[in-house]
């Protein structure tokens, strides 16, 4: 239903209805323009901009797409986020892409001392990025406790979060910040508070799932393909160093 293009437009309080929406898809579907303005704390004018940015030229037009939509999905269920992942893998050979992804690498290679830092499950990823680095020759560390000390100067730190919203993280980075540490993100969006206080930023723009108890359940497939990515260009440029 929308595109990787189309959710990268979007601004903060497009997003919230962005968000809204994928959580409430059949109850949008009977709503007012005013009721979703109501429950997602927006105006009414903010909920037509979403509706032009992602293809509708109304409100009715975007439920009218919207029931169109739900009635294939549920006549063919599908894991829902296969759709956007494909559009991802469509949008990482783009030049903008590897622009971000040559710019971290190269940060890598450039910097002593590379941590990962993330909480819950992006601690455990970042254990992963940690691991593929290591394996390819860039010696590399974890955080995953936001309390952990930090005393390391200019060191390159790449942060993992979904949200880019929380707090523990948030004040860890202003740590990293007061020791000089260059930072990269990887977040779920590039308009959160994570990527903004960033050096780089790489996006990669997943519907937000959580269950009724506030699990995440948004897919990491995407950022396991960018440490991958990242991965094997550090092995190319070393593996080069290392024959001549």
């Amino acid at each position: 239903m929308f595109t990787n293009e189309q959710v990268q437009t979007l601004n903060e309080l497009e997003l919230e209805v962005y968000n809204y929406v994928l959580a409430n898809m059949h109850k949008v579907t009977k709503m007012k323009i005013r009721d979703l303005a109501s429950e997602v704390h927006v105006s009414t004018s903010t909920i037509l901009r979403f509706c032009n940015k992602v293809g509708s030229e109304g409100f009715s037009e975007f439920k009218i797409q919207l029931k169109l939509y739900l009635q294939h999905r549920d006549v063919i269920p599908v894991y829902e986020d296969i759709t956007m992942v494909r559009n991802f893998l469509d949008d990482i050979d783009k030049p903008k892409f590897q622009e971000k992804i040559n710019k971290i690498v190269d940060l890598i290679l450039s910097h002593e001392h590379v941590i990962f830092f993330g909480i819950g499950d992006s601690g455990i990823l970042g254990k992963l990025g940690a691991r593929l680095l290591s394996n390819v020759g860039k010696f590399s560390q974890v955080i995953d406790d936001p309390f952990y000390p930090f005393s390391t100067d200019n060191s390159l730190v790449i942060v993992l979060s979904v949200s880019g919203e929380v707090k523990e993280v948030i004040d860890k980075m202003k740590i990293f910040k007061q020791h000089s540490s260059t930072i990269i993100s990887i977040t779920n969006t590039d308009k959160c508070t994570v990527a903004r206080m960033s050096d780089v930023n790489i996006a990669y723009f997943m519907p937000f799932l959580r269950t009724s108890d506030n699990f995440n359940l948004t897919t990491q497939a995407p950022l396991v393909m960018i440490l991958e990515m990242i991965e094997h260009k550090v092995y190319e440029i070393l593996s080069t160093k290392t024959e001549c």
